[in-house]
């Protein structure tokens, strides 16, 4: 195996650390990286010790019932700050009669050197979040008086989780974290992300990943620094670290686990080369720019594009949803060999299945072969297609905090195989036939993510949004700002045009829509990329017709149940519309179809703007011939 395949084989990796700077430069030698170490803080005790010495007082005479102590430098600086003043052993005495919890071993050693064994400790990660779960779990904290040893700053999740579950919080801060006092190795190495001379950059606390950022504000590179960590790969030693990266719009690509800095070292080491490539590849992709009118192609001209522009068309466009899929026996020959999520994790394989299907069909458009649901797999959701029983999410959100570990995407890297899917469909479809991208609309992804799988009424769903507008909303946005990142890098890797499903939507009234849906939708639709039309379509319910077309959108999907005069009627005419022929059609004798779809083109009365379709995907069960006779029969009787 090469060295290449095992280690770092030179890439330069800098790390932030600083206590061990040390030992993280010898780890990152040993695997074979340049090592470029810059300690970026230090703490520094606060020059006034007046509240630490009441804080003390506090806990000695009883006021206090938990003490949470997050760190080993501050249970320290916190003895030390007040031992003339209370008496060293009256303070041990006091800390030995009560309830301590301490977040991870650096505390836990920090009591053990004044001979006290903590009362709970905290599992690993040993973040906030493992802190809270064991309280729920080990001591319940309503109605006590929680001390908390916080960090250089104040956490305000955890603040606002103890209180949350009815706790007094009395906080404690004995120290600060400053920048060293040789600044000029970390400015070096700020300079060095800004420019893109790093390969790899790796950050052991939370604390590193905000002095950087505030000095590469104060060198006025911030901007810089968050465009090329796109290209190269960020490190990370656990989860509060990954949040404070994220926080600052810093992609996070590796996290150790457990939080180990050998760990940390040694998984970015052996995945470091394949992961650089794919992230300088896909960074170059989302550079590019959607065809201009400078640079037409023949797609741009075709009757598909010019019905999303409602253009006259010489005669209808027709593609239908699902048009690669198990009705097709070309399709079940490649599932037999591959799972679903292997298929869709192959790029050339999606582009043959797709490509066979639009050559078969004859269909005016073509649509990546993906699905709605694997963009939650990088936002922290674990997401499986089980047999038999369809996609199903194993930690699903069901209350505020969970949250809290659903992780905006700051870039498509992650999700690399279907950027890579748009880029060979395009290079392999004829160039007069576009090709549209897609992604799940944030409301049915939320409905995923929170119900964990299908659902008959959305109970987990709405409970979240009608009691807990704040979490609701935080979720959506989330969701709202990651599928904008996914489709405006399916755009840059080669889709005309895409598409936004919102196949769980239908289980709202409108009222309901407005308020918790509409908001998200239409700032995601006002962040893609400008000048590529979007297809809204939703399904379940008509009413939604009209506020969905009012969220955004340049063609509204619509569903059979609801004949398509009707529906255009009420979105307006300054749409296009896409749809809407029941796929239980295709079932049919062909007398039948053609009828049928007659009517949908009747309905339509030749007016531009007419997309025609399914109004949902084809049905296993029907005939791949039936499929290709309603493309036929389209194209047939709408000629003009």
């Amino acid at each position: 195996m090469p060295d290449s395949d095992r280690n770092f084989a030179g890439l330069r990796v800098a790390s932030f650390e600083s206590r061990r700077a040390d030992d993280i430069a010898r780890m990152i030698e040993r695997a074979g990286g340049l090592s470029l170490v810059s300690p970026s803080m230090r703490e520094v005790p606060l020059p006034d010790s007046r509240a630490a010495i009441e804080f003390a007082n506090r806990l000695i005479t009883g006021q206090i019932d938990v003490f949470v102590l997050l760190t080993g430098v501050g249970t320290r600086h916190f003895v030390s700050a007040v031992e003339r003043h209370v008496g060293r052993q009256r303070l041990i005495d006091a800390l030995s009669d009560m309830t301590t919890v301490v977040r991870g071993p650096k505390p836990t050693a920090a009591l053990k050197e004044l001979g006290i064994s903590p009362s709970v400790r905290v599992p690993e990660p040993n973040t906030w979040r493992e802190l809270l779960t064991t309280l729920d779990t080990e001591l319940p904290v309503a109605n006590l008086v929680v001390g908390v040893q916080e960090y250089g700053t104040s956490n305000p999740s955890l603040i606002a989780g103890l209180e949350a579950r009815g706790a007094k919080v009395d906080q404690l801060q004995v120290y600060t974290w400053d920048f060293p006092e040789d600044v000029a190795p970390l400015e070096a190495n700020v300079r060095r992300l800004a420019a893109g001379e790093l390969d790899v950059a790796m950050f052991t606390s939370a604390n590193q990943v905000h002095n950087v950022m505030k000095l590469a504000d104060d060198l006025s590179l911030s901007e810089e620094v968050q465009i090329r960590a796109r290209q190269m790969i960020i490190a990370s030693i656990g989860p509060t670290c990954s949040d404070a990266l994220r926080e600052h719009a810093l992609p996070v690509d590796f996290e150790a686990s457990p939080p180990k800095m050998g760990i940390l070292v040694n998984h970015a080491a052996k995945a470091a080369h394949e992961v650089l490539e794919r992230k300088r590849r896909i960074a170059k992709l989302s550079t590019l720019a959607p065809p201009s009118e400078t640079t037409a192609k023949p797609y741009d001209q075709s009757a598909f594009m010019k019905a999303c522009r409602r253009e006259p068309t010489d005669y209808t466009p027709v593609w239908l949803m699902r048009q690669a899929g198990r009705y097709m026996a070309e399709y079940r020959e490649v599932r037999a060999k591959l799972s679903f999520l292997e298929l869709c994790r192959n790029p050339q394989l999606c582009s043959e299945v797709m490509c066979t299907a639009v050559e078969f069909l004859g269909v005016d458009a073509a649509i990546i072969f993906s699905d709605l649901l694997p963009i939650l797999e990088p936002m922290g959701l674990e997401l499986e297609f089980a047999k038999g029983d369809g996609p199903v999410i194993h930690n699903p959100v069901r209350e505020a905090a969970d949250v809290d570990r659903v992780i905006d995407l700051e870039s498509a890297d992650s999700l690399h195989y279907v950027i890579e899917t748009v880029r060979q469909t395009r290079a392999d479809l004829p160039d007069h036939l576009p090709l549209i991208g897609f992604a799940g609309a944030p409301f049915t992804l939320a409905s995923y993510a929170i119900e964990g799988g299908a659902s008959r009424n959305y109970l987990h769903t709405k409970t979240l949004m009608y009691r807990d507008r704040g979490a609701w909303d935080a979720l959506m946005g989330r969701l709202s700002r990651s599928v904008a990142v996914y489709l405006n890098a399916q755009i840059a890797a080669g889709a005309q045009v895409v598409q936004l499903f919102d196949s769980w939507v239908g289980c709202l009234g409108p009222g309901d829509y407005n308020t918790f849906v509409a908001p998200h939708v239409k700032g995601l639709i006002e962040s893609l990329t400008p000048g590529v039309p979007v297809i809204h379509f939703g399904t379940g319910n008509p009413e939604l017709l009209v506020p969905m077309s009012e969220a955004g959108g340049h063609v509204v999907g619509v569903d059979w149940r609801i004949d398509l005069d009707q529906a255009w009627r009420r979105i307006g005419y300054d749409r296009a519309v896409q749809g809407n022929l029941d796929p239980l059609v295709l079932l049919a004798d062909r007398d039948t179809l053609r009828a049928r779809t007659q009517l949908v083109l009747d309905q339509a009365a030749g007016r531009p703007g007419h997309i025609f379709n399914l109004g949902h995907g084809i049905i296993p069960q029907t005939p791949p011939d039936n499929a290709k006779t309603l493309v036929e029969l389209v194209h047939e009787l709408s000629a003009r």
